[in-house]
């Protein structure tokens, strides 16, 4: 969508100049036009030095090219803005347009470069090696410029007049290329970045995409109307500045998606640590206590305070363990997996078998991920600890209506009613948990038949 919007303006101001010859649009003021090449040029440093850190991060060739891409037009636009102004007038219509012209075309050759380049990788040594051939290029490429000045042909009239009423179409073949060529490259990449952030989601790109479409038709105004080289402004301008507009805000997504990830590193750094102390505290003395209560249970008569004991001991370690297995798991799991590492997890310690049947097409964000874990757990270790299940089958479907987890196990079964007039922990633990999925939970059970547990959300 922004990249269309980006398309459509551009499209429509050059379209609105070329047909309404008598609208008078362009204006002379060279102090204007001193103001937005360097607020540009800012922009575009700003953008650059923000690649650069995640070139460091990434080593992405595409980061690479960006980021020289940037620079030179940062360095036209404040540099060349300032030197040109020192100039004399002949020298002015020469090198004061030649020298800008080529680093801004150079620039956008490699900006279309980068749009091709995606998903490839370059080492250090080749990182350094290319920034250093860009520097000595643009350098030489200065030099050469500089030296030859004086037998650089003229590239475009000084002075557009006050009000157009065509296009000025004028200037040296090669200068003319030279904008068509940028402008071609800047519109090509325009739909290769947007291409690439619908499939990688990359701030930076989702903004690059209109910026560099904006910037494209700057270059096609500038054409028709070459006012960049002159103290007048017209479309072009305000086309170009529009498209670096667009950068500045997607420097400014990029700033916002580097903060908030550094703060999930952050959190999640904090979860595995203290699931780590859970484990290597909590845990081993829950442990200990529960092997305690064992040997306890072989030597005393007490056997039905022991036992209870010894239930206490193995709920505790599977919250425990629960605790420790939410705190650790990566936030992006998704649900199948998760699901069967929790069925799994209790019925490794119990020895018994666990068959689990998933569709991968049920999605659940982070909060149900978990409640639904611990519903699967809940039920699979009720029906090993208390029901004496063999078997435990947990299955996962998507409805018409929503998802179906289903949790089944030919145990001993028990009396639902009675067990809720008993104040069942477990079963009310699953029935609030499910409730905020938003869903329900239902338990099936007759003694001798097993027990099913099934969740609807």
């Amino acid at each position: 969508m922004l990249t269309a919007a980006g398309w459509s303006t551009g499209a429509l101001c050059t379209a609105l100049i070329l047909g309404t010859p008598y609208l008078r649009f362009g204006y002379h003021s060279p102090e204007l036009h001193l103001v937005l090449d360097s607020v540009d040029a800012c922009i575009a440093l700003l953008l650059a030095y923000l690649l650069a850190g995640r070139l460091r991060r990434t080593q992405r060739l595409q980061d690479l090219l960006l980021v020289v891409g940037l620079v030179l037009l940062a360095l036209v636009g404040l540099a060349a803005a300032l030197l040109i102004r020192q100039l004399t007038d002949p020298a002015r219509l020469t090198v004061g347009v030649w020298l800008p012209v080529a680093v801004r075309t150079t620039a956008s050759i490699l900006i279309a470069a980068a749009a091709v380049a995606a998903g490839r990788s370059v080492t250090r040594t080749q990182l350094v090696r290319g920034v250093q051939a860009a520097l000595v290029g643009a350098t030489a490429a200065v030099v050469l410029v500089w030296i030859g000045h004086d037998s650089l042909p003229v590239a475009v009239t000084a002075t557009p007049p006050e009000s157009t009423q065509r296009p000025v179409i004028e200037g040296h073949p090669v200068f003319l290329a030279a904008q068509a060529l940028s402008a071609a490259c800047l519109l090509f990449a325009s739909l290769h970045f947007t291409r690439q952030a619908t499939e990688r989601g990359e701030e930076v790109l989702r903004w690059l995409g209109p910026a560099c479409a904006l910037l494209g038709f700057a270059r096609v105004n500038y054409l028709l109307f070459p006012s960049l080289y002159s103290g007048w402004l017209y479309t072009g301008d305000l086309l170009r500045t529009a498209g670096y507009a667009c950068l500045l805000v997607g420097a400014a997504r990029e700033i916002r998606s580097y903060w908030a990830a550094r703060a999930d590193v952050a959190v999640v750094e904090a979860r595995r640590r203290l699931a780590r102390e859970l484990h290597d505290g909590v845990v081993q003395e829950l442990s200990w206590i529960k092997s305690e209560a064992r040997a306890l249970a072989r030597t005393t008569e007490r056997a039905p305070t022991v036992q209870s004991i010894l239930d206490a001991s193995d709920r505790a370690l599977d919250e425990a363990r629960a605790a420790v297995d939410a705190l650790g798991r990566d936030a992006d799991e998704p649900l199948g997996y998760a699901l069967h590492r929790s069925a799994a997890d209790v019925a490794e310690r119990h020895g018994a078998r666990v068959v689990v049947e998933l569709d991968d097409s049920v999605q659940a964000d982070q909060d149900q991920r978990h409640g639904l874990a611990r519903i699967v757990r809940e039920a699979v270790g009720n029906a090993l600890r208390h029901g004496g299940a063999g078997c435990v089958r947990v299955t996962l479907r998507a409805t018409q209506t929503g998802s179906r987890l289903v949790v089944q196990d030919d145990g001993r079964g028990f009396d639902p009613a009675a067990a809720a007039q008993g104040g069942g922990y477990g079963l009310t633990s699953m029935s609030e948990r499910a409730r905020r999925l938003p869903g329900d939970c239902v338990v099936t059970s007759e003694p001798g038949r097993g027990t099913t547990v099934e969740v609807t959300w």
